[in-house]
């Protein structure tokens, strides 16, 4: 599998790499979303060492450090005698390392979970000996809370030491895209909206199977590990499991409001509130706003969602199903499956379709990019200009049915309804179909300058 994408996050790491300063950088994000490759990409061809940190005692991950550098400067005596302490690590590095270096540890909450005063010891570390080294150091987390407690957030050790940060995102669709090469833009959306940008699940699906069999083969077998990943990643960032499965498996059953969870679960409205807010912190679950929301903090619309693409479809048709699955008798989850799935699509091309707006930049460049409702009206792309007072609305349709006319005269009833801008504010009209556009649809386009986009391209410029 070819290396795909992060030329910008790369491009940081190669900027510090050059300027031959010491540096303390921190590269965090989700679990699965590619740190590691990124990172073993990046020091490819450099004087470097990689150390994937884990749950053993330190003593034996100071014994594997020292194979490690023993193989790296030709030491068979450190290699056999090994390191009492890290601070005897970086005190041997200081006093060996020349040229410019890379020392990345992997999986770093790892380190001070196994010892909670590991983050002091890396602030000693950088002060006695690393600081003005030739020495980039490089510290991966995935777990997002204990990164921030340990490095990032003011009160934590390496707060000050840390010489620039990387949250890694998931990738785009169009990004996710370039693992399939061969695969139609529909099948492909298929792909995403089960995997989502995450690599290590988009690799698990294989370009030369149906979606059916990717889903019986890597998914719905318990011995798969995208079968059991959602509640792994739950042990390992929460205490109570439970009760943020009950919260997650309400907002995938679509009880968006607050009041809605709260009925779902049967848990107080206080303690939904703070296990909101902490599946926010952990990038799972997002609060939705109409884009035109100028007070977010303030506002009463907020609806919750589900971040992750996988954890929506695992939400659906794994957990409901377990006992079902456990005994591979899928042949009920897959009727489900195929009766319900395509609405799942739909959803996730609305978001696809914001990600277009967003990088397309025209007519304008959007600063902002969202959806939009009041009551029980709705639009599903509203981009947002406030330097230029130019507004876009947007429509999506994943309909086998071409889009007419009638779906533009719509979206220019409910645009009237949005709020926003000053007087004069310049209008601009999208529309996004599966299946194409009437002959009438493509004449009015032309007359009235409307974009028309059909698997992820104009199609009328």
């Amino acid at each position: 599998m070819p290396f795909i994408n992060r030329t910008i996050e790369l491009a940081d790491l190669e900027q510090r790499w050059e300027s031959g300063k010491p540096e303390c950088f921190i590269v965090y994000g989700k679990r699965r979303v590619g740190k590691t490759e990124l990172v073993k990409h990046f020091i490819q061809g450099k004087y470097a060492l990689y150390f994937l940190a884990d749950k053993r005692a330190m003593i034996d991950q100071l014994r594997e450090v020292a194979r490690l550098i023993g193989e790296s400067f030709h030491d068979e005596v450190i290699a056999r005698q090994g390191f009492d302490s890290w601070l005897d690590v970086f005190a041997y590095l200081k006093r060996n390392v020349r040229d410019r270096f890379v020392l990345a540890v992997d999986e770093f909450p790892y380190l001070t979970e196994v010892d909670p005063a590991m983050s002091s010891v890396f602030q000693k570390g950088w002060d006695e000996y690393l600081h003005g080294s030739n020495i980039m150091l490089v510290l991966l987390g995935s777990s997002i809370a204990m990164m921030e407690s340990q490095v990032l957030l003011e009160k934590a050790p390496l707060f000050g030491r840390r010489t620039g940060q990387q949250l890694l995102q998931p990738l785009t669709f169009a990004q996710s895209h370039k693992f399939f090469p061969h695969t139609s833009f529909r099948d492909a959306l298929e792909i995403y909206t089960i995997t989502g940008g995450m690599p290590a699940y988009l690799m698990q699906m294989e370009e030369d199977r149906t979606l059916e069999e990717n889903i019986k083969q890597h998914i719905f077998p318990t011995t798969e590990f995208l079968h059991n990943e959602i509640e792994f990643i739950l042990k390992e960032e929460l205490r109570e499991p439970k009760h943020y499965l009950s919260i997650l498996r309400a907002i995938a059953l679509n009880k968006r409001k607050l009041s809605e969870i709260v009925n779902e679960t049967g848990l107080s409205k206080p303690k939904v509130n703070v296990y909101l807010q902490t599946l926010a912190h952990l990038h799972i679950t997002e609060r939705e706003l109409p884009v035109t929301e100028m007070n977010p903090e303030k506002s009463r619309k907020g609806l919750y969602r589900l971040r992750d693409n996988f954890f929506r479809f695992w939400f659906q048709y794994v957990f409901p199903y377990k006992s079902d699955l456990e005994i591979r008798r899928y042949d009920e989850v897959l009727r489900r499956f195929h009766e319900q799935f395509q609405l799942l699509v739909s959803k996730v091309y609305e978001d696809v379709c914001r990600e277009f707006v967003r990088e397309f930049r025209q007519p304008f460049a959007v600063e902002r990019v969202g959806n939009w409702w009041e009551k029980n009206e709705e639009v599903d792309v509203v981009g947002l200009s406030v330097r230029e007072n130019s507004i876009l609305f947007g429509e999506c349709k994943w309909s086998e049915k071409q889009v007419g006319t009638n779906i533009y005269r719509e979206l220019q009833r409910k645009a009237k309804l949005v709020q926003w801008g000053k007087p004069g504010r310049k209008e601009f009209f999208l529309l996004c179909s599966k299946s194409g556009f009437t002959p009438d649809m493509l004449a009015l386009a032309k007359q009235e300058h409307i974009v028309l986009v059909q698997e992820g391209k104009v199609v009328n410029q």
